[in-house]
C-alpha cells in the first residue's frame, strides 16, 4: 500500500481546462472514491493517476515519489477498467497470470501468485474456462485478479461495475469490500454511483467541472454538505429544495417564509452576518427527513402526483406549487395516492439553508 498525494493538479487540452487544480491527500490503505456527474472530470483523474494522460502542471506522488512523467508500468500501480478487457484466446489462469509472464517472473512465482488470487476471489473452479464461458460477474472478478496478482502499491477501479445488472452490482460492491478489508491496498475507485460511493468508500472526493467541491467520509457528506452541488448529489433520492425568503435575521437565527406558501415559516440557525432579510434561499430537506404533520416545526401542504409503494417504505412524488416538486419518503405508509392531498411536516433541525449561489448558510 502507498500514499498518494496530488497537488494542484491540471490537464488542459489545449485551451479547455478540464482538471482545475486538485489537491487532495489519499492515506495508506484508504478506499477514496472519486464520484460526480459525466463529464466531471473523474476518469481523467483517474487516467492521469494511472499515466495514462499527461499532467499539464501540479505534481503527483505515489509512495513518497514523484511520478510526474514516470512510465504507467514503474508506478506501481494496478487498474481495473469498466471493460473486462480479457484475452479471449486464452483461460483465465493464462489471463490473469499474462502480464507476469510478460515481465519475466518464473513460472512458479506465476502460479503461486494466481492461485493465491483465485482463492481470494473464489476463481478456482473457473482457472480452464475462457471468457466467453464466464458470467459478466466471473469476468469482472477475473479482470481484478489480473490486478491483484501484480501486487501493486495502488489499486484504479474505472467504473468497474457499471456493465453489470442491478443484482451482481450490489453482489460485486460487496465483494470489492470485502477484497479491500483482506488485503488492506490502497484503493482509488471512480463511479457516477453515489450509492456505490456511500457504501464502499472511506473518503469520497465530489468533482464537478474539473474542481473538487468537497471530500469527506460518506456521513460526514450526506449530514454536512457544503454546498447545494454536493447536498444534491450525496444521498438517493436527492435532497428536496423549496424557494424561500429570510424575512428576519437576528444574531445567529433567521426566519425564512418558503416562497409558494408564505404561510409556512421556519426558524433556523446561521452565523451572524451569512443573511439578510429580504434574501432570496433555497431551503433544503431530505425526503426521508420529513414528520407527520402537527409533529415538526412547520406543516407543508402538497399535492401528491405518484406514489410509489415498494413494501415497507414509499415514496411520494408531489407538487408544492406549479414547477416545484418535492420526494418525501414514508416508512409503513401506503395511504397516499395519486392527486390526492398530502401535509407533512418541516423538522427545523433538519433543515438546510443555501444562499442564492448555492453555498451553504450555517
Amino acid at each position: 500500500m502507498a500514499a498518494v498525494e496530488l497537488t494542484d493538479l491540471r490537464k488542459s487540452f489545449g485551451t479547455l481546462d478540464i482538471i482545475k487544480g486538485v489537491d487532495l491527500a489519499i492515506d495508506p490503505g484508504e478506499f477514496v472514491v472519486f464520484v460526480g456527474p459525466s463529464g466531471c472530470g473523474k476518469s481523467t483523474l483517474l487516467r492521469m493517476i494511472a499515466g495514462l494522460e499527461d499532467i499539464t502542471s501540479g505534481e503527483l506522488r505515489i509512495g513518497g515519489e514523484v511520478m510526474n512523467g514516470v512510465d504507467p508500468s514503474q508506478r506501481g500501480i494496478a487498474m481495473v477498467f469498466q471493460s473486462y478487457a480479457l484475452y479471449p484466446h486464452m483461460t483465465v489462469r493464462e489471463n490473469m497470470g499474462f502480464a507476469l509472464k510478460f515481465a519475466g517472473i518464473a513460472r512458479a512465482e506465476i502460479d503461486r501468485r494466481v492461485d493465491d488470487a483465485a482463492g481470494t476471489l473464489g476463481l478456482g473452479a473457473l482457472m480452464d474456462r475462457k471468457p466467453k464461458a464466464l458470467s459478466g460477474g466471473q469476468r469482472q472478478r477475473v479482470a481484478i485478479g489480473r490486478a491483484i496478482v501484480r501486487d501493486p502499491k495502488v489499486f484504479l477501479f474505472d467504473e468497474p461495475l457499471s456493465n453489470l445488472d442491478a443484482e451482481l452490482r450490489v453482489h460485486m460492491r460487496v465483494e470489492i469490500a470485502k477484497l479491500h478489508k483482506r488485503l488492506q491496498s490502497t484503493i482509488i475507485y471512480v463511479t457516477h454511483d453515489q450509492v456505490e460511493a456511500m457504501t464502499l468508500a472511506d473518503k469520497i472526493v465530489v468533482l464537478r467541472s474539473g474542481i473538487v467541491e468537497q471530500v469527506g467520509r460518506p456521513l460526514d457528506l450526506y449530514d454536512d454538505p457544503a454546498n447545494m452541488f454536493v447536498a444534491g448529489f450525496i444521498g438517493s433520492p436527492k435532497m428536496n429544495f423549496l424557494p424561500a425568503r429570510i424575512e428576519a435575521a437576528e444574531a445567529g437565527r433567521v426566519t425564512v417564509a418558503l416562497a409558494s406558501q408564505p404561510g409556512v415559516r421556519l426558524d433556523l440557525p446561521a452565523a451572524a452576518g451569512t443573511a439578510k432579510a429580504g434574501d432570496a434561499v433555497s431551503l433544503g430537506i431530505r425526503p426521508e427527513h420529513f414528520v407527520a404533520a402537527g409533529t415538526g416545526d412547520a406543516d407543508l401542504a402538497v399535492e401528491v402526483d405518484v406514489a410509489e409503494h415498494l413494501g415497507s417504505t414509499s415514496y411520494v412524488y408531489a407538487d408544492v406549487a406549479p414547477g416545484e416538486r418535492v420526494i418525501i419518503q414514508q416508512e409503513e405508509s401506503r395511504h397516499a395516492t395519486a392527486r390526492g392531498r398530502l401535509v407533512v411536516g418541516l423538522p427545523a433541525e433538519r433543515c438546510f439553508l443555501f444562499d442564492d449561489a448555492g453555498r451553504r448558510i450555517r
